[in-house]
Order: structure tokens, then C-alpha cells, then sequence
């Protein structure tokens, strides 16, 4: 028997049993109050908390059938899981109908329900990170028991194309060690990013100052919403813009000048990518721009400053929180870009300060690392963890320098209004 057949068999119990629990549930409340009994609670909080009370165990048994045959078990057939799973809900609605009564809080019930629900999705996301965080630290050990950990790290030269060779014992002594020096790596990732935020980071915010505080609302609803459409066109897209037009363009002026620039430059990624990111900045920064109250700015304005004064010294310290949160969010999208990359900036990893050089990223090498017919234990693909580690390591980082930048904002913010 098919999963598919499964699954029907299985929503087809369970949806049937749950509408006659909410039926019968609120049923009862009715006749109970018709009676004259006061209620606690409202006929359809009865009806929802014999719904979901009865469906809890039939789910909890399902799942844990589920893992069981996951890993191995199959004493019992799926059919007569499935068959003790709804016969356990039916019960349970038997219990729950027989024992309702004008005391029951069935409003408290299910209150108390979905709050366990948030907290069970809060703990699913906090162990699914932490789970992560292990696989990846645990593979990365692997690697750093082959390769050395301090020439990983400070290493200046990327040459892994030996390790394949190495991972199947065909290497001989003409063959050079495999190499996997990082710093040319997070380098033109460091080097990247900068351009891109060098460019997003201006133009969005002065984009976001500019809606909410310049423009008409007729001007304001015909930009938003195309910032919003520039926000979700694919980073294929952007690539292609990047490879046909930015960059044949950049080798033409730099050429006219007498400089000599590369098809696959930093250059060129860093603008697309910083393009990409505008959307992200501008749209976020405005929305925290316009939560600003309007108090705050007539008190200003009072005071004698001028408009320009106002949003300076009131209005963009008052949402500098936001603003750093969405240059945050901005800078990890550009950590994480790839397609941009591989296509206007290159595979080759390249120490230079030279924007017109072709350089790859962290993720780029990540991608490579793991694509091919090599052995998932050699170093060439246990290289691809070790770079993950080391760019997870980063991002907290700027995360918790982020979070003490906004919480000495709010500080100063809530001293200033004392």
C-alpha cells in the first residue's frame, strides 16, 4: 500500500472525527445552556476545545508510529496504527462529552493550546538551528582532522584540485599538495559585500527618506510597490543583468580611460548585488521611518528646526534600530548570494584590492565543493563545512555587534525623552 493511500485513509478518519467532536461539543453547550446553567465560555470555544483535544492524541500517536517505521520498526502494519490512532481520538471524544459541563473552561483550554503549539514551533526552530549548527561543525571536524586548521584559516592560496586525486589514491609525487588557504575566499566575500552595501545602503535609505517624508501619497503608492516587484526578481535574473550589461559597460569605460578591467569583476557583481539589495533597504527603512510618530516632528518643527533638521537630529536617530536592522538583513543577503557571483565575478579565488579583478565567495566554493563525483569524506567536499562553519561564525558575529548597536540606540533613545 501505497504512502499516498496512507495519508487518505488516515485525513479521511480524522477530518470526519473532528467535525462531529466540534458538533457534538457545541451541541452539548447549547443544551446545557438552554438548561439555565451559566457557561464559562462561549458554545463555539466548547465545540473547538473537544476538536482539539480529541484530534491531539490521534496526531501525537500518528507521529510517533511515523518515527518509529522511520527508523526501522515495523511491528505493527500501518493499518492498524492508523485504526488504534483514530480508535484513541474516539475515546478521547467520549470522555471529553461525557465529562463537559457549565464549569468547564473551555476558553482557557484552548487558549492554553495554541500557546502550547507556539511554544512547540518556537522549540522545532530553536532545535532545527542547533541541529544545523552541530551537522556542520561536526562535518567541518572531519575536515580539520585532515587539513590543518591555522592554514585554513590564514592560509593565502586556494589550490584544492589535487585533493580529488589524493581522496582516491591516485596521487604521485609530481602532483602538489591540495591547498585550502581561505582568506582569498571570505576576502572577495568581504570585498563583495562592501561594494553592494556601498551602493544599497545610500540609495535605499535616501530612497526610504524621500517616501516618507517627501513624497505625495499618489507618488508614494506608484513607488512602493515597484520597490516591492524589484524585491522579488530572481537572482538569475540579476546575474544575467550583471554578465550582458553592467559588465561589458564597465569594460568600456574603464577601457576609455586606459584601464584595463575585467569581464568577471568585483566591480561588477558588488553593483548588481547592491541593486538587488536597494528593495530590501529602502522598503524596510521606510516602514520604520513612517512609525516614527508625528508628534515627535511637530515638537521639532516648533522648536524652530527646519524639515531637514528635523529628520537629521529627530526623526532617523528615533528609527536608527530599524534602519540597522534592514542594512543587517541586507548584508546577509549579500553574504548569501551565489548566482550573482558565478556569473559576473568568477570561480577563481583571488587576493587582490583591485575591484576590476575577478574574485568567487564563500558560498560560490560551497557550491562547487559539493557538486561532482568526489567522495563525500574527502577534503575537497568536507572543505565546503569547514567554509559554512567559518561564514556561520561570521554572520553571528555581526549579528551580535547589530544587536549592541540597537540596544545602545534604545538606550539613548528612551535617556533623550527622560
Amino acid at each position: 500500500m501505497t504512502q499516498q493511500t496512507l495519508f487518505l485513509i488516515f485525513f479521511g478518519g480524522l477530518v470526519p472525527l473532528l467535525f462531529i467532536a466540534f458538533i457534538l461539543g457545541k451541541g452539548r453547550a447549547v443544551r446545557i445552556r438552554t438548561e439555565g446553567i451559566k457557561m464559562h465560555s462561549q458554545p463555539d470555544q466548547y465545540g473547538w476545545f473537544v476538536t482539539l483535544y480529541t484530534g491531539l492524541p490521534v496526531i501525537m500517536v500518528a507521529v510517533v508510529g511515523a518515527f518509529l517505521y522511520l527508523f526501522g520498526w515495523d511491528g505493527l502494519p500501518p493499518l492498524m496504527l492508523i485504526a488504534a490512532a483514530l480508535g484513541i481520538g474516539a475515546i478521547t471524544l467520549y470522555l471529553l462529552f461525557s465529562r463537559m459541563d457549565g464549569k468547564t473552561k473551555a476558553r482557557d483550554l484552548v487558549e492554553q493550546f495554541i500557546q502550547g503549539l507556539l511554544m512547540l514551533a518556537s522549540f522545532i526552530s530553536v532545535i532545527t538551528t542547533f541541529g544545523i549548527l552541530f551537522s556542520i561543525v561536526f562535518e567541518a571536524f572531519h575536515f580539520f582532522q585532515k587539513e590543518s586548521f591555522f592554514g585554513f584559516l590564514f592560509g593565502l592560496e586556494w589550490n584544492p584540485d589535487s585533493a580529488f586525486l589524493e581522496g582516491a589514491r591516485r596521487g604521485h609525487e609530481d602532483v602538489s599538495s591540495a591547498k585550502f588557504g581561505a582568506v582569498p575566499i571570505f576576502a572577495g566575500t568581504f570585498y563583495i559585500t562592501g561594494i553592494a552595501m556601498l551602493v544599497a545602503v545610500p540609495i535605499g535609505l535616501l530612497s526610504a527618506i524621500y517616501l516618507s517624508e517627501y513624497a505625495s501619497d499618489k507618488a508614494r503608492n506608484s513607488i512602493k510597490p515597484l520597490l516591492e516587484v524589484l524585491a522579488g526578481i530572481p537572482t538569475v535574473v540579476y546575474g544575467f543583468f550583471a554578465a550582458i550589461t553592467v559588465a561589458p559597460l564597465l569594460v568600456g569605460f574603464f577601457k576609455s580611460i586606459g584601464v584595463s578591467a575585467s569581464f568577471e569583476s568585483a566591480l561588477g557583481a558588488g553593483i548588481v548585488m547592491g541593486i538587488m539589495i536597494i528593495p530590501i533597504i529602502a522598503s524596510l527603512s521606510d516602514d520604520v521611518i513612517s512609525s516614527v510618530p508625528q508628534s515627535m516632528r511637530n515638537g521639532s518643527l516648533a522648536l524652530g528646526m527646519n524639515q531637514a533638521e528635523t529628520i537629521k537630529f529627530v526623526v532617523l536617530p528615533s528609527a536608527m534600530p530599524g534602519i540597522i536592522a534592514s542594512v543587517l538583513l541586507g548584508v546577509s543577503r549579500a553574504l548569501g548570494e551565489t548566482m550573482i557571483v558565478v556569473m559576473a565575478a568568477g570561480l577563481r579565488p583571488n587576493l587582490s584590492w583591485n575591484p576590476l579583478d575577478d574574485m568567487t565567495t564563500v558560498t560560490v566554493k560551497i557550491v562547487e565543493s559539493l557538486v561532482g563525483d568526489q567522495a563525500f569524506d574527502s577534503s575537497l567536499t568536507l572543505a565546503a563545512f569547514a567554509l559554512g562553519l567559518v561564514l556561520f561564525v561570521v554572520t553571528l558575529i555581526i549579528n551580535i555587534i547589530s544587536v549592541y548597536m540597537i540596544r545602545s540606540f534604545h538606550r539613548k533613545y528612551k535617556v533623550s525623552n527622560l
